[in-house]
């Protein structure tokens, strides 16, 4: 492709970019393809000659395009909405047309130094110290798997040289809430601890993690021989986003000499407003904390910013460089490369994209935009908490509302499968997609708002399309029968 054909094309996909993202409702949210579709659609081999771009184009929207989960459509209500922003879009177009690579300070300066700018304005708003020094990574994760990895490093002798198999070592523990995400399972697993090492404590009334069950665990732990090494606690859990007390949990890990990682992931960016600014009180007591911009920083994926009070840790963890990646500047310690903080050799220029959000929202957009998605969401709780047949099922500290249907007359039985059957119907009509969990093992459905196009349009559509198929559902079950 030459530069001519370039510009051609380029100016065809912005515009068709900016369209989509203008006029996204238009398409089904959640995909209507059966399993298999796109393979069968498209050939098995790759092609032996070069084919047009404006072929390759036609299939994109003839064949891929029905095939995509709209996560940037303003109904997209399900996990945790996401919003590829347009000033993030072009920051990734900048990005992929620059190629940076930058293992080394030599290898890009302008990625290393402006990841640096970026994370420490995004430390800013969120109000750490100054003592926290951020990188960027793909996803949460990794963030909490390099995390504990540093904890690993300080609680393990010789761990880095001899590792952990073949030694008389005694056993050791994670632990987290029943509430936190399963990125801590697969930290635990994946860097050689055994899932059998993270221990899972109760959670209270409210799903946070209780912190008397917590220091007893740990007690009883050490009572036994076990090694206690971190504790990983939840600003904003995946599934009720609930908030662990920190400054609690902070207090018990300084006593008990262990990692304390934050995993703010989601509900982090919140504490840029005032009004929950509290929900990391206590974080400059912690070891390291993540929050992804990708979640509710209007971001396009990957974007996880990983803040550590102890880099130099993460740093002895992960520090090895090969004579061919030695620079002049990086012997007499003059610059920091990322290739040292982390598993990642390779660094996308993943903050420039960070940077033109920051910019082109302005500290001022970005907490407009995060205080209007948590009042859609007080809103639809208010009108489930009205409703005789919705019970909410947690507190709606953020954009995130947890509700079962529960009408009386109904088998109770058997509301876990018209739970599932009524998520099911709403999500058919293309409109809006939402998800579920289980809560204390019951049946839950979950609406999460965080679109930068969300409205309280939208949110009154899927509030009505949840009463229409609810009542067409009841209509269709026999009631309960008396015992």
């Amino acid at each position: 492709m030459n530069a001519a054909e370039f510009r051609t094309y380029g100016h065809q996909l912005v515009d068709w970019i900016a369209e989509y993202l203008e006029h996204s409702d238009r398409y089904p949210v959640l995909s209507p393809n059966a399993p298999g579709d796109i393979v069968r659609a498209l050939p098995s081999q790759a092609p032996d000659d070069p084919e047009p771009f404006t072929r390759i184009f036609e299939d994109f929207e003839r064949l891929l395009v029905p095939g995509l989960t709209h996560w940037n459509h303003p109904g997209f209500m399900a996990y945790f909405a996401i919003t590829a922003s347009a000033p993030g879009i072009l920051g990734e177009l900048l990005s992929a047309a620059l190629n940076q690579q930058a293992m080394l300070w030599r290898t890009s300066p302008a990625s290393t130094e402006l990841e640096q700018v970026a994370l420490n304005w995004l430390r800013q708003l969120l109000g750490l110290p100054e003592d926290f020094e951020g990188v960027i990574y793909d996803t949460a994760s990794i963030s909490t798997m390099h995390a504990l990895t540093a904890a690993r490093e300080v609680t393990v002798p010789g761990v880095r040289t001899q590792g952990l198999a073949g030694r008389d070592l005694p056993r050791y523990r994670i632990y987290c809430s029943d509430q936190a995400h399963s990125s801590v399972d697969k930290a635990v697993i994946a860097i050689g601890l055994g899932h059998d090492t993270l221990r899972r404590v109760a959670s209270d009334d409210r799903f946070q993690l209780d912190v008397q069950a917590l220091d007893a665990a740990i007690a009883a732990d050490r009572a036994t021989g076990i090694v206690p090494m971190a504790v990983v606690a939840t600003i904003g859990t995946t599934s009720t986003t609930s908030v662990d007390p920190l400054r609690a949990i902070a207090t018990l890990c300084q006593r008990e000499g262990v990692w304390l990682h934050v995993d703010a992931a989601y509900a982090g960016v919140a504490a840029m407003l005032p009004t929950h600014r509290a929900i990391l009180d206590g974080v400059e007591l912690a070891d390291s904390l993540v929050v992804n911009p990708h979640k509710w920083l209007f971001t396009p994926f990957d974007v996880s910013t990983f803040f550590c009070r102890r880099m130099d840790v993460v740093r002895t963890a992960f520090s090895l460089t090969p004579d061919y990646l030695k620079t002049t500047e990086g012997d007499a310690g003059a610059v920091k490369n990322l290739m040292d903080t982390g598993v990642q050799l390779g660094r996308r220029f993943r903050s420039l994209k960070l940077w033109m959000v920051m910019r082109s929202f302005g500290a001022s957009g970005l907490r407009r935009e995060i205080a209007r998605h948590i009042d859609l969401a007080q809103q639809l709780a208010a009108w489930v908490d009205a409703h005789p047949d919705f019970v909410r099922v947690a507190p709606a500290p953020f954009s995130v509302v947890c509700f079962r249907w529960a009408p009386a007359g109904l088998d109770p039985e058997r509301l876990d499968l018209l739970n599932a059957r009524l998520l099911d119907a709403v999500n058919a009509s293309g409109e809006v997609f939402i998800s579920q969990t289980k809560l204390r093992g019951r049946y839950v459905i979950r609406v999460a708002i965080g679109h930068e196009r969300t409205t309280i349009e939208h949110v009154r559509r899927a509030w009505e399309l949840l009463q229409q198929h609810a009542r067409e559902i009841q209509e269709s079950v026999p009631p309960a029968q008396p015992r």
